[in-house]
Formats: C-alpha cells, sequence, structure tokens
C-alpha cells in the first residue's frame, strides 16, 4: 500500500512539473532541467528545453535514448510533439497545403505577374467582353452605319465620336435626317425641272401663295425657302417694287446715266402691307400675303427668286397664287407629329 501511494504521489508531481513548463508565459531555463529531474524518481529523465516558447502540452514529446551516457533516457521535441498530437487526416490536409502553397508559389515565380500587369490583364478582359457584345448583341443597322463611314465622309462626320454607342448613333442620325433630309449623298438638292405657276382667282391684297415640293421639307428646306420669303416681304416693305420710278431699266450703260433724286422722292411710295408665317404639311407649303400699294412685278422678282432656289438647292414642283385650299391641306392641322412647320416672318 505505501509503495503505491509512493508511486501515485509521484505522478501528480511528475504532472504538476510538466504543466508548469508547458503553460509557463517565461519558458523555465536550461539550468531547471535538474529540478524536474529530481521530480521523477521512478526514472532518470533529461528535459531538452527548446529557446523558443512553447504554445501547449501538445507540443512536448518523451522520447527514449537508451545510449545516453548519463541514463536519462527522456528527450522534449516541439516539432516532433506536434506531429505525434495530430491526426492521420490533419496530417494529411497540411501536406495537401504545404503542397499547394508550393504550386501556387512555383506558378507565381514562372508568371512573374505584378499589380500592374494583373490590372492590364483585367483591362484586356473587359475589352475583349466589349468586343463579344459588339459583334453578338451589336444592332444590324448599327453594324450598316459603322460599314458606310468607310466611303462616306460626310455620314462619318455625322456620326463622330458616337460609333459603338447605338444609342448615341441613333440621335445623331434623327438629327441629321431632321435638319437636312434623307439623302446623305445628294450633293446637289434642286431639280433639274422648272417649276410650274398658276394662278386662280389670286387677289393681290388678299390671297395665298402655294409650294409644292417634291418631298416632305426638312429644317433645312423649312429656313432655306422661308428666308427667301422673308427677304422679298422686306424689300416690298421697303418700297422696293414700285415701277413708277424705274429710271434706270431701260437706260443705257454704255454712257453715264443720270439719275434724278428729285423725282424719286416726289413719286408716290408703294409698300407691302402684311404677310403671314410660312406654314408647311408634308409637301405643301403656303403663305398669305397683302401686297398694299406695290406693283406686281414684285411677283415677278419672286418667281425668279424661286427659280434659282429651286434649279440649286430646294426642288419645287408648282407654284400657285391663289386659291383657299389646295392638295391635301387641313386647316387646323398644327401638330408637329402629324407633319405640320412654320418659319415665322
Amino acid at each position: 500500500m505505501s509503495a503505491r501511494l509512493e508511486r501515485e504521489d509521484g505522478r501528480q508531481k511528475r504532472e504538476a512539473m510538466l504543466t508548469w513548463c508547458c503553460f509557463s508565459t517565461s519558458p523555465p531555463a536550461i539550468s531547471f532541467a535538474s529540478s524536474v529531474h529530481e521530480a521523477l524518481p521512478s526514472r532518470r529523465h533529461r528535459i531538452l528545453l527548446l529557446p523558443r516558447p512553447l504554445s501547449g502540452a501538445n507540443n512536448l514529446l518523451f522520447s527514449h535514448h537508451p545510449s545516453d551516457n548519463n541514463g536519462e533516457g527522456w528527450a522534449m521535441s516541439r516539432v516532433a510533439a506536434s506531429r505525434t498530437a495530430r491526426t492521420p487526416e490533419e496530417d494529411e490536409e497540411e501536406d495537401g497545403g504545404e503542397e499547394e502553397n508550393e504550386v501556387y508559389s512555383e506558378r507565381a515565380k514562372g508568371s512573374g505577374t505584378t499589380a500592374r500587369g494583373r490590372r492590364l490583364l483585367k483591362v484586356r478582359e473587359e475589352k475583349r467582353k466589349r468586343e463579344y457584345d459588339r459583334l453578338h448583341n451589336y444592332p444590324t443597322w448599327a453594324k450598316i452605319l459603322e460599314n458606310a463611314c468607310k466611303d462616306d465622309e460626310e455620314l462619318r462626320a455625322v456620326l463622330g465620336d458616337s460609333i459603338g454607342n447605338p444609342e448615341l448613333m441613333r440621335k445623331r442620325v434623327e438629327e441629321r435626317v431632321r435638319k437636312k433630309g434623307r439623302d446623305f449623298r445628294k450633293s446637289r438638292t434642286g431639280s433639274v425641272l422648272a417649276f410650274k405657276v398658276s394662278f386662280r382667282d389670286f387677289n393681290p391684297l388678299d390671297s395665298y401663295i402655294w409650294f409644292e415640293l417634291y418631298g416632305a421639307p426638312s429644317d433645312r428646306d423649312v429656313d432655306l425657302l422661308g428666308s427667301v420669303i422673308q427677304s422679298w416681304y422686306v424689300m416690298g416693305r421697303l418700297g422696293a417694287f414700285n415701277s413708277s420710278n424705274l429710271q434706270l431699266a431701260n437706260s443705257s450703260m454704255d454712257y453715264n446715266p443720270l439719275y434724278d433724286s428729285d423725282k424719286a422722292a416726289g413719286v408716290m411710295p408703294s409698300s407691302f402691307h402684311d404677310i403671314s408665317d410660312v406654314e408647311f404639311q408634308d409637301n405643301w407649303g403656303r403663305v398669305w400675303v397683302d401686297l398694299g400699294t406695290s406693283d406686281f412685278f414684285a411677283v415677278d422678282v419672286l418667281l425668279n427668286c424661286l427659280t434659282v432656289l429651286s434649279s440649286e438647292y430646294l426642288g419645287i414642283q408648282q407654284v400657285v397664287f391663289g386659291g383657299r385650299r389646295i392638295g391635301d391641306w387641313e386647316e387646323g392641322m398644327t401638330s408637329s407629329e402629324d407633319g405640320y412647320k412654320h418659319f415665322k416672318i
């Protein structure tokens, strides 16, 4: 019984000493080995303390060394203890992680990638994705426009930096069509055919002048024809169309002609009285006029202007003086959605 108590007491002392050695924040120096050795009465042991702190009891392992000269057959190894305390599954997992880290390190060394290289790679990937979307999800009409830009400088100037953005391309084209018309290639927009002129109960003091075009006018066409009518009205308002004072009309320029200013000042003035805005519905346009005291040759001046305008810039089919309703004109239709446009004089 006394031997059993001694063994139990020795076991408890050994456990207490091992626990103190393992969990102390400041590990004991090697000089304490003799104290530990004395606390193990059943065998002679030697404890090898590592220079680094021990993190736990699992880091301790006692291995037998029978060849020790002092007969001390136990050595403590931190690495071996951690290996022994683990399960086979943990060892395999650690080995696999080490192999994976080695492979990753080899790949990193072999590729030689840097932060800048990775950023460039990301940019290239995004560019390839955009190119893929452009080829597979790009509208057909946008591809046709891009191909047409190679041969059409005017179309290329219209699209500008919108190439690659279908929505912006659509807006640019719609704006171009609205301002200048649908024909991109036609450099001369006039007509080689002379327009027809007719009169229908024309009253110089209260009548419409009608213009039939070859198609619905663009904003550019509206501005062009409206500017001609406006200029014609300004000249008439200032008394330009006065046949009573045509002193140089029948004079010869071979000799220095004489102009009588007193006679010109004494002539009865003549001027336009009023005019309306120029209105358009589809391919028809009209303007209401009150020529006032102007002479009829004002009509000749207007027709001379419209002749050159039709042949060079805006094709006109016919011009009608007088009449209240011509073509498919509808009174009160003033919505731009229905094709109505106007030029304010």
